[in-house]
Protein backbone atom coordinates (compact mmCIF):
# COMPACT_ATOMS: atom_id res chain seq x y z
CA UNK A 1 0.00 0.00 0.00
CA UNK A 2 2.03 3.34 1.26
CA UNK A 3 5.57 1.41 1.94
CA UNK A 4 7.28 4.02 0.47
CA UNK A 5 6.45 5.98 3.24
CA UNK A 6 8.56 3.83 5.70
CA UNK A 7 11.95 4.96 3.67
CA UNK A 8 14.49 6.69 5.91
CA UNK A 9 17.28 9.05 5.35
CA UNK A 10 19.49 6.66 4.67
CA UNK A 11 17.83 4.35 2.74
CA UNK A 12 16.56 6.81 0.44
CA UNK A 13 20.21 8.47 -0.15
CA UNK A 14 21.21 5.05 -1.11
CA UNK A 15 18.70 5.18 -3.48
CA UNK A 16 19.92 8.27 -5.19
CA UNK A 17 23.19 6.83 -5.08
CA UNK A 18 22.36 3.87 -7.19
CA UNK A 19 20.37 6.26 -9.44
CA UNK A 20 23.48 8.43 -9.96
CA UNK A 21 26.11 5.82 -10.31
CA UNK A 22 23.55 3.90 -12.96
CA UNK A 23 22.55 6.72 -15.05
CA UNK A 24 25.27 9.08 -14.70
CA UNK A 25 24.55 13.06 -13.50
CA UNK A 26 24.02 14.13 -17.03
CA UNK A 27 21.28 11.54 -17.63
CA UNK A 28 19.48 12.30 -14.75
CA UNK A 29 17.60 15.76 -15.97
CA UNK A 30 17.19 13.64 -19.20
CA UNK A 31 15.09 10.64 -16.91
CA UNK A 32 13.12 13.16 -15.16
CA UNK A 33 12.02 15.15 -18.06
CA UNK A 34 10.77 12.52 -19.96
CA UNK A 35 9.10 11.28 -16.53
CA UNK A 36 7.78 14.86 -16.27
CA UNK A 37 6.49 14.87 -19.67
CA UNK A 38 5.27 11.55 -18.80
CA UNK A 39 3.01 12.06 -15.91
CA UNK A 40 1.64 15.31 -17.50
CA UNK A 41 0.41 13.29 -20.86
CA UNK A 42 -1.37 10.66 -18.53
CA UNK A 43 -2.93 13.74 -16.54
CA UNK A 44 -4.19 15.03 -20.44
CA UNK A 45 -5.54 11.91 -21.10
CA UNK A 46 -7.33 11.41 -17.67
CA UNK A 47 -8.74 14.98 -18.01
CA UNK A 48 -9.79 14.09 -21.30
CA UNK A 49 -11.19 10.75 -20.23
CA UNK A 50 -13.75 12.64 -17.40
CA UNK A 51 -14.70 15.54 -19.66
CA UNK A 52 -16.15 12.80 -22.11
CA UNK A 53 -17.70 11.25 -19.23
CA UNK A 54 -19.55 13.90 -17.77
CA UNK A 55 -20.84 14.91 -21.32
CA UNK A 56 -21.81 11.61 -22.09
CA UNK A 57 -23.89 12.13 -18.42
CA UNK A 58 -25.08 15.49 -19.45
CA UNK A 59 -26.09 13.84 -23.14
CA UNK A 60 -28.25 11.36 -21.19
CA UNK A 61 -29.98 13.32 -18.91
CA UNK A 62 -30.80 16.05 -21.10
CA UNK A 63 -31.91 12.95 -23.88
CA UNK A 64 -34.23 11.39 -20.58
CA UNK A 65 -35.52 15.12 -19.43
CA UNK A 66 -36.53 15.31 -22.90
CA UNK A 67 -38.33 11.81 -23.22
CA UNK A 68 -40.20 13.21 -19.99
CA UNK A 69 -41.41 16.13 -21.36
CA UNK A 70 -43.01 14.52 -24.37
CA UNK A 71 -44.31 11.98 -21.94
CA UNK A 72 -46.46 14.61 -20.27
Amino acid sequence: MLLFLDIGTSELFVIILFIIIFFGSKKIPELARGLGKGIREFKDATSEIQQEITKSANDIKKETDITKHLKD
